[in-house]
């Protein structure tokens, strides 16, 4: 079914406590990460038991974060195996959220913030191992492929908000059943920040800028912001 425009925003104080939760984010990037996965092998992953990843992936499901997928394990097993349920999900903006909601907020975007980081800086340094060892098995066609630009523009707000839903749609473009993905895909990341800039002078048209407009990517690559 595609994703109704707009996204659905999560208003429920409960659903939000449910994501913010540090052990669920890291189930929810394991099963994102290496696909459907049971009880067992997400508590042998992340060092748990496998009471508590049981317990931390029906409180998941209970909001649709996460869902069975193969209820029968191969061989006739009982195990259930889990995926992570994809969505265009949004948050209400600080203007609309409640002390309550601002303070699972923090605590979400704080974890969710320092894991991607992590994970982005982990798969750059075992890309660069790989390509350094030398043992003959060719370089990793996919090392050159950890991209990340830094820019700014100037927009209204109307045309930040614009900039936020074409980039969905971006994402949309290229989203496909699995049953369709072509031999050779992998799971590419993404993570979007686009903020205004603090203090402003209302005085001069450009504001505080960069006089040169450009940015490097980390493959050294000028990226053209102004």
């Amino acid at each position: 079914m595609p994703e109704k425009p707009g996204g659905t925003e999560i208003t429920e104080l409960a659903a939000l406590k449910a994501l913010a939760q540090p052990r669920r984010q890291q189930i929810l990037q394991h099963l994102t990460l290496h696909g459907p996965a049971t009880s067992a092998i997400l508590a042998r992953a992340l060092g748990l038991n496998t009471g508590a990843t049981s317990y931390h992936l029906r409180e998941l499901a209970r909001y649709g974060f996460v869902a069975d997928t193969v209820p029968q394990a191969p061989g006739g097993g009982r195990a259930r195996w889990w995926r992570a349920v994809p969505g265009d999900r949004r948050f209400p903006p600080p203007s609309r959220r409640t002390p309550g909601m601002r303070l699972v907020m923090d605590e979400l975007n704080r974890h969710a913030y320092a894991a991607d980081l992590a994970l982005f800086e982990r798969l750059q340094r075992e890309s660069g191992a790989a390509g350094a060892a030398g043992d003959g098995a060719g370089p990793d066609e996919w090392a050159d492929a950890h991209a990340y630009s830094r820019g700014s523009l100037r927009l209204t707000l109307p045309e930040l908000q614009q900039f936020f839903e074409e980039y969905i749609a971006l994402m949309n473009r290229y989203k496909r059943p699995e049953a369709d993905t072509p031999p050779g895909a992998r799971t590419v990341h993404t993570r979007l920040l686009a903020f205004p800039g603090p203090g402003e002078d209302t005085h001069d048209p450009r504001g505080p800028h960069d006089p040169s407009g450009a940015r490097a990517d980390d493959n050294g690559r000028e990226t053209d912001a102004s």
